[in-house]
């Protein structure tokens, strides 16, 4: 049923569906995005349709016609000036990400659609290569899965992350990637000759050691030990490695902290970071509407912690504040990372990465000519 955003809408919460878990997914809803003229919503029709298991929801992929690849930002809170997304939307159907409500401005849902509606960038390597070679290109470390996850499912048969990789290897360029995926492994064959010219390094971002909460809070992401596997086997290939305890949940995930540290630490992990969840824009309902559905005990205790870590609000826009958070248990948690990291003798060193090999291919030949 479809009904204009008018006052007085006919739709009560009574009739509206109950939220139904869909296998692989972690959004239970797919309202329609802020920018879209219509609201949809589910309606029990009295025909017992609230008991009905509903049909997988198959991932459709289009095609992303963008005419640049390289994004930039000059956000003072992070460590890079520029990335590569070769995806749009995440199959991981992680329930917290903050980068769902990018999905709206395509027309999607933030919630059902981010994970099943992806887009994908085919000509992200032939665009890579000409906006590398252009005469005032200035190297710098790129950055891959800050937005949404470049080793997603669909990678398996894209490779869109492995000919990006294949190019920046070519033109000795650095690059650091985010993922929550064991299939970073893959590439290890072209990550290892770059870490050993000071051009790689991964962050393994792992949120929870516990199976059953990260099942259906990050449903297609790789499993809790699978990643401190893939830490594990990175730093075996001599490829700089760390762990991205990320986001931090209170309640749900905040103890874990310090197994979570020791346990990558364990496993090769010599660097470290954190992100206090922050639900931005549609994230926010989605992330409370799951929680009433898997965690209604607990719920309230959640959402009561984060906003006394957001000033009132379960989101803050403020760089610096909207990763840390503010307050007491901000505070704390900014404590505890500190003291464990420190303990653990993680982030004792700087890993500077090399920018002083970049060479356009063929361009040494052209000048050898003169």
């Amino acid at each position: 049923m479809t009904d204009r955003k008018f006052p007085g809408s006919p739709i009560h919460p009574a009739e509206t569906l109950r939220p139904l878990s869909f296998k692989g997914r972690g959004a239970l809803s797919n309202h329609s995005g802020r920018f879209q003229q219509h609201q949809h919503h589910d309606i029990d029709d009295g025909w017992g349709n609230l008991e009905q298991d509903l049909p997988p929801l198959a991932t459709e992929v289009l095609i992303d016609s963008t005419r640049t690849i390289i994004n930039w930002n000059d956000s003072p809170d992070i460590p890079f000036d520029r990335s590569i997304n070769p995806y749009r939307g995440c199959e991981h159907g992680c329930i917290y990400c903050f980068a769902r409500p990018s999905h709206t401005y395509l027309g999607f849902s933030a919630g059902l659609d981010f994970e099943r509606r992806i887009l994908i960038k085919p000509e992200a390597a032939k665009l890579l290569r000409a906006e590398l070679s252009k005469k005032n290109y200035r190297c710098g470390v790129m950055a891959m899965g800050t937005n949404t996850d470049p080793y997603q499912p669909l990678e398996k048969q894209q490779q869109l992350t492995r000919q990006i990789l294949t190019l920046l290897a070519e033109f000795k360029h650095p690059v650091s990637i985010v993922t929550k995926s064991a299939m970073v492994e893959r590439d290890i064959d072209i990550l290892a000759p770059m870490a050993e010219q000071g051009l790689a390094q991964v962050l393994v971002s792992v949120t929870t050691l516990s199976n059953q909460i990260s099942r259906t809070l990050e449903p297609r992401a790789a499993a809790p030990q699978r990643r401190l596997q893939t830490i594990r086997r990175l730093h075996e290939a001599g490829i700089p490695v760390g762990v991205m305890v990320a986001p931090i949940i209170p309640v749900l995930t905040d103890t874990e902290m310090e197994n979570i540290l020791t346990a990558a630490r364990d496993a090769g992990a010599e660097t470290a970071g954190y992100v206090l969840l922050r639900l931005p824009l549609e994230v926010s309902p989605l992330f409370e509407e799951w929680l009433q559905h898997h965690y209604p005990l607990k719920a309230a205790h959640v959402m009561s912690i984060v906003r006394q870590s957001r000033e009132g609000k379960t989101n803050q826009a403020e760089f610096h504040a909207r990763m840390r958070g503010s307050g007491l248990f901000a505070d704390m948690i900014r404590q505890r990372f500190r003291l464990t990291s420190k303990r653990l003798g993680l982030n004792q060193c700087n890993l500077e990465m090399n920018t002083d090999l970049f060479q356009v291919p063929g361009q040494a030949e052209q000048l050898n000519l003169f």
